[in-house]
Order: C-alpha cells, then sequence, then structure tokens
C-alpha cells in the first residue's frame, strides 16, 4: 500500500488549490453564508464546467470523469481547506454515491448525467427523530413498487435540501424491521406533497432542513433485496470523504494559527517564539498528520472497495472528527480574542468541526462500530 499521490494527482491539488482560493476567499465565505442560497450557482457551474469536480467519481459511461475517491479526496481535503460553501458534499458524495451503489443501469443513466454536470443538485436524507445514523433505524415506511412507490413521513437535518433538485431518500417496505426492507428511492423535490422547512444550522456554511412527504411518488433504485448493503457502503464512503474533507480544515487551522503567532508581539517577541504557543502547534501537527493517514487509508479502502471500508471508515470518521475540533479550539486559543469573533474565520473552522463530527453519526457511535468489527 503506497499513500503518496501521483505527480497527475499532485498537479490537480495545486489546480484545485489555486481555483478555491480564488473562489473562496474568507470574505467570500462570509458573504455567502448570509445569502439565501448559501452558494454561489455561478462558482457551483464552473466547478462542473471547467474542472469536471461534480462528475469526479462517476463514471464517463454516465456523463462523469471517470475518477475515483483518491482523486475525491484530494478535492475534499482542499474543499475543506477554504470552507467552501457548495452543495458538493450533498451532491457527489452521498447521492452520487447512493446511486451508484443502489440503482439499475438505466436509473444510472437518467440520474447521474444531471449530477456530473452540475445540473442536477442532489442530496440522501436518512435521519429520523431517533437521531440515528444506523441504516437499521429507518423508520419512515413506503408503499408500492418500482416507479409507484409512495413516501409518508418525515426526514430530519437532510444537507442542502432546500436547495436540491433530487433527493435519495432511505425507507423500508410496510410490516419490516431491522435491515429487511430497507430501500433507496429517488424523488423530485418539486414533487407534490414535499415540504421543505430549512433549519438554522449551527455550522452556517452547511445548510440543512427538514423534509415530510405526503403522497410522494418516488421511484426505488434498484431491486427489492440490497437497500440496506447500498445504504451503509454509501456511508461508510461517505465517512472517508468527510475524513479527508476534516483533515484539510485542520491544516488550515494549523496554517493559520502559525501565521498568526508570527506576527503577533507580545512583550517585545511574536508568541510563536513562547514555549506553550510552540506546544499547541506541535500537537496539532502530530494529531494532523495521524488524521491524514486515517483519511488516506479510508479512502483507499473506498477506492478498491476493500473488505477493510466498514473498519477504515469509522476509524477515519471517529479520529478526524475529534482531532479537527481540537486544532479548530487550539487555533482559536492562539488567535486569543480575536479568535472568537465573527470577523474572524477560526470560529467558522470550530463551528464546522462540530458540526462535522455528528454528521454521518458521533465519534462514540463509530468506536462502538470499531469494537463490534472487531469482536470485542
Amino acid at each position: 500500500m503506497n499513500f503518496a499521490f501521483s505527480e497527475e494527482q499532485e498537479a490537480f491539488r495545486e489546480t484545485l488549490r489555486r481555483f478555491l482560493e480564488e473562489k473562496s476567499p474568507t470574505a467570500e465565505v462570509f458573504r455567502l453564508i448570509e445569502t439565501p442560497e448559501g452558494h454561489d450557482p455561478a462558482v457551483w457551474k464552473q466547478m462542473a464546467a471547467e474542472l469536471g469536480l461534480q462528475g469526479l467519481p462517476i463514471p464517463e459511461a454516465y456523463g462523469g470523469q471517470g475518477f475515483g475517491f483518491l482523486e475525491l479526496g484530494i478535492a475534499l481535503e482542499e474543499m475543506g481547506r477554504v470552507l467552501l460553501c457548495s452543495p458538493y458534499f450533498s451532491s457527489v458524495c452521498l447521492a452520487a454515491s447512493a446511486v451508484l451503489n443502489a440503482a439499475s443501469e438505466k436509473q444510472r443513466s437518467a440520474l447521474l448525467p444531471g449530477i456530473a454536470s452540475g445540473e442536477t443538485i442532489a442530496t440522501l436524507a436518512l435521519l429520523e427523530e431517533s437521531g440515528s445514523w444506523d441504516p437499521a433505524s429507518v423508520g419512515l415506511e413506503y408503499a408500492g413498487e418500482g416507479d409507484d412507490c409512495i413516501l409518508d413521513g418525515g426526514k430530519r437535518f437532510v444537507t442542502d435540501a432546500a436547495i436540491a433538485d433530487l433527493v435519495v431518500v432511505s425507507a423500508r417496505a410496510a410490516g419490516t424491521r431491522g435491515t429487511e426492507g430497507i430501500a433507496l428511492l429517488a424523488a423530485r423535490t418539486d414533487a407534490a406533497g414535499i415540504e421543505v422547512t430549512p433549519v438554522e444550522p449551527l455550522d452556517p456554511t452547511r445548510r440543512i432542513a427538514h423534509l415530510h412527504f405526503s403522497g410522494v411518488r418516488a421511484e426505488r433504485l434498484g431491486p427489492d433485496a440490497g437497500g440496506a448493503a447500498a445504504l451503509a457502503k454509501t456511508l461508510d464512503q461517505a465517512c472517508a470523504c468527510l475524513a479527508a474533507e476534516s483533515t484539510g480544515g485542520m491544516q488550515h487551522c494549523l496554517d493559520s494559527a502559525v501565521d498568526y503567532a508570527k506576527s503577533r508581539v507580545q512583550f517585545a517577541r511574536p508568541i510563536g517564539s513562547f514555549q506553550a504557543i510552540k506546544h499547541k502547534c506541535a500537537e496539532v501537527l502530530m494529531e494532523l498528520e495521524s488524521a491524514r493517514a486515517a483519511a488516506c487509508y479510508a479512502i483507499w479502502a473506498a477506492a478498491e472497495e476493500n473488505d477493510e471500508l466498514p473498519l477504515a471508515a469509522s476509524l477515519a470518521k471517529s479520529f478526524c472528527g475529534d482531532a479537527y475540533l481540537r486544532a479548530a479550539a487550539e487555533s482559536i486559543q492562539i488567535h486569543g480574542g480575536i479568535g472568537f469573533t465573527w470577523e474572524a474565520d477560526p470560529q467558522l473552522h470550530y463551528k464546522r468541526a462540530l458540526s462535522s463530527q455528528t454528521l454521518l453519526g458521533d465519534p462514540s457511535r463509530h468506536r462502538a462500530r470499531i469494537a463490534e468489527l472487531k469482536g470485542f
């Protein structure tokens, strides 16, 4: 196993970094979180037309670029560095993966080209009243078969639901329990009977909303059996992607703190020369390298569709979530009083870290899953 990226992948990283630094500086992030959309539609179109980012992991047969999770991990790490305000994670890492994992060939051909081109913004709806990310916790039931399924019920805290065109909904056949009868269904958000209620998020750079379905027609993706396995695989892949995004955020927290420590002067010397500040930066650096290794391992397992993906995904999600939060907290401390202010970006990374820590399941759930997978 080699965690080193190729020259082509590093060149892609540099190109993407320049693009994102130009399109998503801190001032632009602050502007976008005050807008109704929460992102810049023009930049979203550029991401698709100029860099093909939305189609990065989607096969060429469905209008994508035909790359894989390694390149997707690079993209997410760079997006995490600049706190890119966009529905990329929802559309590509959640919805597109769900369609690829669950849908038939005909359904993939119908749904994926729009996502790959950026014309369709999509998301995945899983959470319900229980707040559990376990596929077995799905309670929403559907009636009917194939293209003629009916949904009645609700989903909570769906990322980017208010701007999505397509939502992939986890539901179960009436009368089933556990993972039995679980399916993924595709519904258009402009369909009759769908009610979208935006929710004020902790992290203003990633929007969420509640969904309520009243007799909504949806299309079941794939056959009756296999929905639970497709959903579980999608969540594992998304955990690997979120871990990569978190390492990008950690890198920014460290770089920002170091730069500030070099320029902030107290007692006629930069605060970076104080031992306490050096220790904080060194500890964040050590955790960052460990987090990056865990994220790379999970991304590799996703790219190879390795049997170790469930373990690697939970390991990366739990470790990177905690590490990002600590890095953001230390960045605030090093910045001092200004780190808490609205005008500075350390507080934005802290909110993103808090949000990412619970998205797809909190660290305690994933540690319990690791113990279960290892037979403890």
